[in-house]
């Protein structure tokens, strides 16, 4: 049973960093609830013990084999997360798409009118927000869908268009990045991304234009316009002889219909480009990810849209909301909040779901532990891996260098701001048992980021030794 605070005080956590208001210093939290929790462990106590002067911690330790609580000690803080929300980001996505086992699309599409002909009038580039699409490489390519549309007899469109109606591309430009996001964008552009939705257009039309006249497809024109809306066919109403209504005709004019696919394409697993922002904490791909979930139709097309589907997911795995807010998929934004609360009762969901059975992509041999064998814990990075950061391309990501000589299974998210540091995630118990636990901090923005890592370290050390 919890009992509840005053609801000035919920709305006070609430509230806190709230757009066009001034930003709640880091070290400020609102504890929201008072439960009764267990304590902490002797070796946790002493490490904590190390927190400088006014840093607040929030932590929760949840054994994942009996569902007991384990450690507590302000879990129901409402704290800057940093990059812990790419936790929630990933999460929702791989809920979103069904799994390891999903995908996402793009396509080619003509006039409905024009199907078959070897001369059309234009080809439409569509899409969901596909973060893998690249321009040459593999399956999943533009030079793929170009040599699709060769094969299907097309030998000329007199122009290129972009669909550009799945995202509103300026409701992102807000975010601390400042980069729009766009229904069709290639993986090529990560460390060159367009500043505009008119630069996207452009620089994916004279990509798909290079491969479609590579395939061997005549592009007559190198202006690439956007699409225009779809307008939805609205039959004429029809009586009988008598003047009673009719049911409305079912056969659709050629010339009222939606245009038709000549091409398609689809990523693989989401679990590889969840792996490629969580390990190194790539804000860009954290963005990216969050905008696949505001494409329409399925989303409104804009970031509120994207970010009230993501709490629709939390709700949806009955993960608790107390003092939890969100603004940004990859946490730079210092009005996110989240609880460890929160982020554990993630993690203890996240963990219960396996691969999807008979998915031979979903296990990577050699790097998947015994211990999750879940497409979202092997989504994190390993503690003590020793591979060189800079590098982002390792097992390790951003704890390849932390915990090493431990002998600790350790996958979990780090999440660093001036002032901020967190750690969550999964570490495997002397029992045996598997460990969730939610880690923040946040202190005055000068205080020593090693000092907070060097703490969180003790802590998981202690927490692995005591269960």
């Amino acid at each position: 049973m919890r009992r509840l605070l005053p609801l000035c005080l919920v709305c006070l956590s609430l509230c806190a960093g709230v757009p066009g208001s001034r930003a709640q210093a880091p070290e400020v939290g609102e504890q929201v609830t008072l439960r009764r929790d267990p304590g902490l462990s002797a070796g946790v106590r002493r490490a904590l013990a190390r927190l400088p002067d006014k840093v607040q911690a929030g932590l929760l330790v949840r054994d994942l084999n009996t569902g007991e609580l384990l450690e507590a000690r302000e879990a129901d803080l409402s704290l800057i997360p940093a990059s812990n929300v790419k936790l929630v980001t990933a999460a929702s996505v791989l809920v979103d798409r069904g799994g390891a086992g999903g995908w996402w699309s793009t396509e080619l599409t003509v006039p409905a009118a024009e199907v078959g002909r070897a001369r059309v009038s234009h080809l439409t580039l569509r899409g969901d927000a596909d973060p893998t699409l690249t321009g040459t490489d593999g399956p999943d390519s533009l030079r793929a869908l170009a040599r699709q549309v060769y094969a299907r007899g097309v030998r000329e469109a007199r122009a290129v268009q972009v669909d550009e109606g799945g995202l509103d591309a300026a409701t992102w430009k807000g975010l601390a990045l400042g980069v729009p996001m766009t229904a069709v964008r290639l993986a090529e552009w990560h460390d060159r991304p367009p500043a505009s939705a008119a630069e996207a257009r452009a620089r994916m039309g004279a990509a798909l234009i290079r491969e479609l006249r590579r395939a061997g497809v005549r592009v007559l024109s190198s202006t690439v316009t956007p699409a225009p809306a779809f307008l939805r066919y609205t039959p004429p109403p029809r009586t009988d002889e008598r003047g009673r209504p009719l049911p409305p005709d079912p056969f659709i004019p050629v010339g009222h219909r939606p245009e038709e696919g000549v091409a398609s394409v689809r990523s693989a697993s989401p679990f590889h480009v969840l792996a490629a922002t969580l390990r190194p904490s790539d804000n860009l791909r954290a963005e990216e990810l969050l905008a696949t979930l505001a494409v329409r139709p399925g989303g409104d097309g804009t970031l509120p849209g994207a970010l009230a589907r993501e709490r629709a997911v939390l709700r949806r795995l009955n993960v608790d909301l107390t003092g939890v807010r969100l603004v940004d998929g990859s946490g730079l934004g210092r009005e996110n909040r989240l609880t460890a609360r929160a982020l554990v009762g993630l993690l203890k969901v996240m963990h219960d779901l396996p691969y999807p059975v008979g998915s031979p992509v979903a296990e990577l041999p050699g790097h998947t532990s015994p211990a999750h064998r879940n497409a979202f814990s092997e989504a994190l990075a390993q503690a003590g891996t020793g591979e060189n950061v800079p590098a982002h391309d390792g097992r390790g990501g951003t704890l390849a260098l932390r915990l090493r000589g431990s002998g600790l299974d350790v996958r979990a998210k780090t999440g660093t701001l001036p002032g901020v540091s967190s750690l969550t995630g999964y570490v495997t118990g002397k029992s045996g048992h598997t460990l969730a636990f939610a880690l923040l901090m946040n202190g005055p923005e000068d205080t020593p980021i090693l000092t907070l890592r060097a703490v969180q370290d003790g802590v998981v050390r202690a927490l692995a030794e005591a269960h």
